[in-house]
């Protein structure tokens, strides 16, 4: 049984995310936000939930403790979150960090809006755990699973990717954390 928690369980990322894995009985959920009442998926039924702030320190290591994979989809203080989840995971031993930070965080000049995601990925990379860093393009709703990553360094591709292509990418790599460890990829749709 996977122990994941997911950091951020009321964005819609996550709403993907937590539909695709509480069917699957080799994943064990728990789902961690500020307020329960913001979850919108039909069944978590099986999820544990936690109201916490991942800016409490107490609140996320009780919440990572036992867990083997860390997805955050977070917005805010990145950089501090980043620092706190990267501190966290070290106390509890947790290795595996999927992290969503935003297209672009790489150009230069850096817009001020990129800021907050380009920190946190520089705390992240620093660190020595086991992180896949997703730099996603903007989200539709289209409902498609359809995408193509790049590698850090590489040119960015495309304009849009549906919110259902980068769950179903979160998802593979819960499936399977030995892939894309330490590394941070552009995703998108093809040729949009």
């Amino acid at each position: 049984m996977k122990k994941v928690i997911i950091l951020g369980a009321s964005g819609n990322i996550a709403k993907h995310v937590i539909d695709i894995l509480v069917k699957d009985e080799e994943v064990s959920l728990t789902l961690y936000l500020r307020n329960k009442n913001r979850i919108r998926n039909k069944d978590v039924s099986k999820c544990r939930i936690i109201e916490g702030n991942v800016l409490n320190n107490k609140q996320l290591i009780d919440a990572i403790a036992g867990q083997d994979i860390a997805y955050a989809n977070l917005a805010g203080d990145l950089e501090t979150m980043s620092n706190d989840i990267v501190k966290a995971m070290h106390e509890k031993g947790v290795k595996k960090l999927i992290f969503i930070s935003s297209i672009s965080i790489y150009d230069v000049p850096l817009k001020p809006v990129l800021k907050p995601y380009r920190k946190a990925a520089d705390v992240i990379e620093a660190s020595d755990l086991e992180y896949t860093i997703l730099r996603p393009t903007w989200f539709t709703n289209a409902d498609e699973v359809d995408f193509e990553i790049t590698s850090k360094g590489e040119k960015e591709k495309g304009s849009v990717i549906s919110q259902k292509s980068l769950a179903t990418f979160i998802v593979k790599i819960i499936k399977h954390p030995e892939m894309y460890v330490r590394q941070n990829l552009g995703i998108n749709k093809p040729n949009s």
